[in-house]
């Protein structure tokens, strides 16, 4: 592994700082941690530690030694001093003498001697960098010195590959009796550069920032160059000759890994595919089962993929049935598993719990790569990140060895920790977190307006319009990971690429909008044949096209869904001259029942919102200009001209079309949003 100090760049950060109030030590701290986070097969998403040793004063100017740790939460790969919270030191190294602290008590403990009231809980391995003498004290997770520990012997291999300079810390989870076991193995031979804790990662340390980081590399590297010393090639597994494609059975995996909450409720999960040479390698293993059912390569990794990986079959082209049918037996065994887990393992003491759904969070597909699951974009990202990693550790424990990472028994204290569920219980999901929404139109008034607010919902949206840039625009502006998409829904193929596009980015589709539109004016009598023909390509049978494809993905997900479509108060209260743009929408009305009708039985709801004057490409300033002269009325009169007396506005259809989505027990319906219309009330 490459040392990645540079002198220049550790003396500008430090000068940078220095401006700001913050010391030497501190920003080379800062520096060195950032080295160490922005390396994935170090640390991962919120994982490692480092801490330094300083004098500090508090708020009334009192100096206080103290130790600097990295806060819970932190990324290391863009930490900021104050991701390193202060912590009297006195205070934690006279618990060392105590016989016994609980997780809480030790939380408590850390957080009333925090220099900052508000500063973050500090990392839950605060006391094993206090009770070690060193002024910086580094941590990781390497992959690489996990394949030299998930091993049934590792203490003697440590011994081997290490030598005299690294102390040995057999495994225990971490907090107090960690601190202490970690410390009292250092003081036994002081002359180690660092600690080797089986099960669980590495710690190195030293006077400076430069030399705990360079020791961290070191001894990182020495586990490198022997794994690829032992490096093997085992046997493969065959292979179907034809495979099916990832986006093919996308929807399918994450249907079946959606967790039921009863009632036809389903908590939906975000997919993220993930594929390279080196992933499809590993995944051709003929022992990738026994590699996945023996868990993960450091406990750490069961709040991002359990207790590990599911592995499914390799997907067969031209048998989708089939395969739904393989990928949910596999999901039910892994649940079952998952279950008796808890179960045993929940029994051994009296302490009350209740089990986390118990659907996987990383999918093994040879042939094709894995699938990282989770509740949004982000953390089915996280996931697939974890799961590369992972492969790196067990790849390299299996060179060493045989892959024997930490027993399932002594996983689940780490997964149904204290502190971990603590975490868990504040992250409170929104009502469409997991759902991915889909809306036509999307770079125009109401479909950018129904983007962003199904976004802070908790939707991720793919934003759909004709336009690619206004698509991309209203994506950015809607956030939560959201995409725009290049779009003619009037061209099946298209709508088809945009369809894909949200399987591909994902996994599949929950709710759709189906918005696109544009009114044609004239006399119904004198109409052109091809300019009604048009409308209604545009105004009925691209919802058609839309709604078809919906469906096609509900299906394969077997989660029901949302169709919502856009018709206008045209449908159902025509305008004079406004014949081309009513009889489409008046059909596409009825379309939307018609999707009730027929699809309700699996759990399609599909309704209606009929609006009307928005400001919106249909409605532009010309046109709101020339109907209100036309009517002998101010713009703001023919804007408001119902019986609330009240402009309607693009957001005030986005929050109709969300009530349909939320409404559970709702179908078939057409909800009104003008402010009142008598004429276009439904009877």
């Amino acid at each position: 592994m490459q040392n990645l100090w540079k002198d220049a760049e550790a003396e500008a950060l430090v000068a940078a700082h220095a401006k700001r109030g913050v010391g030497c030590d501190l920003a080379l701290r800062v520096y060195t941690t950032r080295l160490l986070g922005g390396e994935p097969r170090l640390v991962l998403h919120g994982g490692g530690n480092t801490s330094v040793k300083l004098r500090m004063a508090d708020l009334v100017g009192d100096e206080w030694d103290v130790l600097c740790v990295k806060g819970s939460g932190w990324d290391m790969g863009v930490i900021e001093p104050a991701g390193l919270p202060a912590v009297k030191l006195a205070p934690l190294l006279k618990a060392r003498a105590l016989e016994k602290l609980s997780d809480e008590d030790m939380v408590a403990l850390q957080r009333a001697n925090l220099i900052d009231p508000a500063a973050p809980n500090p990392s839950v391995e605060t006391l094993l960098h206090a009770f070690l003498p060193h002024r910086f004290v580094d941590h990781t997770h390497s992959t690489a010195i996990l394949g030299i520990v998930d091993q049934e012997e590792s203490e003697p291999l440590c011994r081997e590959v290490f030598g005299p300079k690294m102390g040995f810390v057999p495994y225990i989870k971490p907090g107090f009796d960690l601190a202490k076991a970690a410390a009292d193995i250092y003081e036994k031979d002081p002359d180690v550069e660092g600690l080797i804790l089986d099960k669980h990662g590495i710690f190195t340390f030293g006077d400076s920032a430069k030399e705990a980081y360079s020791r961290m590399i070191e001894y990182v590297t020495v586990a490198e160059q022997y794994i690829a010393s032992k490096a093997r090639t085992g046997k493969k597994a065959a292979l179907p000759a034809k495979l099916a494609r990832p986006e093919e059975i996308a929807p399918t995996l994450r249907g079946a890994v959606a967790f039921p909450r009863g009632e036809g409720r389903f908590d939906r999960f975000v997919a993220d595919f993930r594929t390279s040479p080196k992933v499809r390698e590993f995944l051709a293993s003929a022992d990738l089962e026994r590699l996945a059912a023996s868990g993960v390569s450091t406990p750490d990794l069961s709040i991002r993929i359990k207790t590990g990986p599911i592995v499914l079959d390799a997907p067969e082209a031209g048998d989708p049935a089939g395969y739904a049918e393989k990928v949910k037996a596999r999901v039910a065994k892994y649940v079952a598993d998952y279950t008796d887990y808890f179960k045993t393992n929940d029994a051994r003491d009296d302490v009350a719990r209740t089990m986390l759904d118990p659907m996987p969070r990383l999918a093994l597909v040879p042939g094709l790569g894995m699938f990282g699951f989770g509740r949004t974009y982000k953390d089915a990202r996280i996931a697939s990140d974890v799961g590369e990693m992972w492969i790196e550790a067990v790849a390299g424990a299996e060179a060493a060895g045989t892959f024997h990472p930490l027993s399932k028994a002594e996983l689940f204290e780490l997964e149904y920790w204290s502190l971990e569920q603590a975490k868990l219980a504040g992250n409170k999901p929104k009502p469409l977190t997991g759902q991915v929404l889909l809306v036509t139109g999307g770079g125009g008034a109401i479909g950018a307006a129904t983007a962003k607010l199904f976004a802070a919902y908790g939707a991720h949206a793919v934003v759909a319009d004709l336009d690619a840039s206004k698509a991309e625009a209203a994506a950015k502006a809607a956030g939560n990971n959201s995409i725009g998409v290049a779009c003619d829904v009037t061209d099946p193929a298209s709508v088809r690429a945009a369809f894909d596009a949200a399987v591909k980015t994902f996994g599949g589709i929950d709710i759709v909008v189906s918005n696109a539109g544009a009114a044609f004016e004239g006399k119904i009598a004198e109409l052109d044949d091809a300019l009604l023909r048009k409308s209604f390509e545009l105004n009925f049978f691209s919802h058609q096209s839309v709604a078809r494809n919906a469906v096609r993905i509900f299906k394969e997900q077997g989660t029901g869904g949302v169709l919502l479509f856009n018709t206008s108060k045209q449908a159902i209260n025509p305008g004079a001259n406004f014949g081309a743009y009513g009889l489409p929408k008046a059909a596409t009305l009825f379309l939307s029942r018609q999707y009730a009708l027929e699809y309700g039985a699996i759990g399609v709801r599909s309704n209606a919102v009929n609006a009307d004057r928005i400001r919106s490409g249909l409605l532009d300033d010309a046109m709101i200009a020339s109907r209100s002269k036309a009517r002998g009325v101010s713009e703001k009169e023919y804007m408001s001209g119902n019986l609330l007396h009240q402009e309607v506005r693009a957001e005030h259809v986005a929050e109709a079309f969300l009530h349909q989505a939320l409404a559970e027990r709702t179908t078939a319906d057409v909800t009104t949003v003008d402010g009142g219309n008598i004429a276009a009330a439904l009877r």
